[in-house]
């Protein structure tokens, strides 16, 4: 162990119990994460959280992406598991792999193939979500070490990965972004790299001086303070999601928004203002007891919401403003980040404003998840 430097989390998705209904048999996964910052020595991590059984992992590798399926040719590492080439990871558990030396540029797309020989039927619960970008499923057959690896399936899904950690320096932080759907980046065009967490990255690396910041994305689409759904909650996950992550000195939390909507509208699950408050409190507490910044941002605007009828009313919109007025005021947390002001329309801020939207009045387009990428300040992550 090089004493000199530590482990910060470079990419991360958030467990979860997988809804794609996926059956899997002796199949390859390649999957594509692409890193923020970059380094020369490199572990994955591989997650269990939801499985009912143990999970098999016949072989594992990772490289640097080329084109598809394809890794850049030589850059392929065989990834190890207390030294064998093969892991059983119990029920609810997590593997790290060993370190493997990889040369990672900053903002590089990897490719990681977790080769999984047994029969993993809907009923394993696998654990894994949508990605918002192309990964891959092979034939029946161990092609983990394969240059271009043959496409049996495209799929959109993380399956079983939930990390990329790079060996780096000591002045090295990690920022864990904690949210939701708008967290996640969902219904941004694929492949192009738009979440706001995204564009955080590309504006940590971009600015001249400054802490280098590893970006670990913990959206989760569905996601609450308060309920589970999707997965556990906001105030459930918190420890692992955010301050179990590798390096994390930073946290930017955005959640809320699910908890007004109460999607099984069960009478027992409509919150108020208090009541999120008192949740994100109990965040901005845990965070702090720890040593990590936590920053709070405000819930962005659904008025006009067609992605679910009648998620917003009058009601729902006081305790939304209620809540952002506490974000700005209250000085529970180490900074703010005024999405709602960044999206809102100036002249109904009850709506995102039309160009920042998505068309469904709930999740914004690529330019608004941009513009939310671009609303941080920089400095408060310093």
């Amino acid at each position: 162990m090089d004493h000199n430097r530590h482990w910060v989390g470079t990419w991360a998705t958030s467990p979860a119990p997988s809804e794609a209904g996926v059956s899997l048999n002796n199949q390859t996964v390649r999957m594509h994460p692409r890193v923020s910052i970059g380094g020369d020595t490199v572990r994955v991590r591989v997650s269990n959280a939801y499985g009912t059984g143990p999970l098999v992992i016949g072989a594992a590798y990772v490289g640097i992406r080329d084109k598809g399926s394809a890794i850049v040719p030589g850059s392929q590492r065989q990834l190890t598991f207390g030294g064998s080439g093969a892991a059983t990871i119990a029920a609810g558990a997590l593997v790290l792999s060993d370190s493997v030396h990889l040369d990672v540029p900053p903002l590089a797309d990897l490719a990681v193939s977790l080769h999984l020989p047994s029969v993993l039927l809907p009923s394993f619960q696998i654990t894994g979500r949508y990605a918002r970008q192309t990964n891959y499923i092979s034939p029946p057959g161990n092609f983990a070490d394969t240059i271009t690896m043959p496409v049996g399936k495209i799929t959109d899904e993380w399956f079983f990965v939930s990390g990329v950690d790079v060996l780096t320096s000591h002045d090295t932080g990690g920022v864990v972004t904690l949210g939701d759907s708008l967290t996640d980046g969902n219904i941004s065009t694929h492949d192009v790299y738009c979440r706001w967490p995204d564009q955080l990255a590309r504006r940590l690396i971009a600015r001249q001086g400054g802490r280098q910041l590893g970006v670990m994305n913990q959206g989760l689409g569905g996601n609450r303070i308060l309920h589970d759904l999707r997965g556990d909650s906001g105030l459930r996950r918190f420890d692992r999601d955010v301050l179990a992550q590798p390096g994390v000195t930073h946290a930017i939390v955005m959640l809320g928004t699910n908890d007004l909507r109460n999607r099984n509208a069960k009478p027992e699950e409509e919150v108020t203002a208090d009541q999120m408050i008192a949740g994100l409190n109990q965040m901005a507490v845990r965070a702090q007891a720890c040593g990590v910044k936590l920053l709070g941002s405000t819930l962005t605007p659904f008025g006009n919401e067609t992605y679910m009828l009648h998620a917003w009313n009058p009601g729902r919109e006081e305790h939304r403003a209620a809540v952002n007025q506490w974000i700005r005021t209250s000085g529970a947390f180490d900074g703010v980040v005024d999405f709602d002001q960044a999206l809102r329309d100036p002249a109904c801020p009850t709506q995102m404003l039309p160009i920042y939207d998505c068309g469904d009045g709930l999740h914004p387009s690529d330019l608004g998840y941009c513009v939310m990428g671009d609303a941080i300040d920089l400095a408060l992550l310093d």
